[in-house]
């Protein structure tokens, strides 16, 4: 049983994830093939021990940052931040997403009280058999209210699905630099099994100016 007292438990997308505050929970680093839609509890534990061994190797807060910047970049779709700070990209919070998060609050707690630390196994089931998928979607605008009302659809050929529920978007915060003033997220779920993980596919938003951003994704290179 995991330890009372851990840095917070948020409850997102109706399954509660423990945080580390401050960071976000990211994908691990294995390599993927595809989105992994039904897991095993074998394949469960190992996702949890990808996402946990970066982290217990990790000395230092530039490692751990490193680790989490990597991490982000495998289950991103869209626009490289570090090459386009401001290009619309998503993040895909997948099953194994979540449980590689778990297995580095793990490794966090486990340094923290000198003791291993595990996840309830009634989290693990909860991730395991979650019915959506999460993506948080990134982009920038003009306005810091840009994002208020965003739509978005997922595109497989000449199929349109419809997200479960969209979350009311972040208010922008201020950019650095040239380029639009404003960025800001809002996150969206969408069904399992309204979408097929192996198909090319493309995240269409329209925000409420008429503007319409599109990110393509491939899902062979997520899991």
């Amino acid at each position: 049983m995991i330890a009372r007292g851990l840095t917070s438990v948020a409850r997102v997308g109706g399954v509660a994830t423990c945080v580390v505050v401050g960071l976000l929970t990211v994908v691990g680093l294995h390599p993927a093939s595809a989105i992994d839609v039904k897991l095993s509890p074998e394949a469960a534990q190992k996702a949890l021990e990808a996402g946990r061994a970066p982290m217990e190797k990790a000395n230092s807060p530039e490692e751990v940052k490193k680790i989490l910047q990597h991490a982000s970049m495998v289950t991103r779709v869209g626009a490289d931040p570090e090459k386009d700070s401001c290009g619309a990209s998503a993040i895909l919070r997948t099953k194994r997403y979540r449980l590689e998060a778990f297995g580095r609050q793990e490794a966090v707690e486990s340094k923290k009280r000198k003791t291993d630390i595990r996840m309830p196994d009634e989290f693990i089931k909860k991730v395991v058999d979650m019915s959506n998928m999460e993506i948080e979607v990134q982009l920038c605008g003009d306005d810091e209210y840009f994002a208020e009302g965003a739509l978005i659809e997922l595109q497989q050929g000449s199929k349109k699905i419809k997200p479960i529920d969209i979350a009311a978007a972040d208010r922008g915060r201020k950019n650095e630099g040239s380029g639009p003033a404003y960025r800001s997220r809002f996150t969206a779920r969408f069904a399992y099994e309204k979408f097929d993980p192996n198909a090319a596919s493309l995240f269409v938003i329209n925000l409420q100016d008429g503007k319409e951003v599109r990110i393509p994704a491939d899902f062979l290179k997520v899991k």
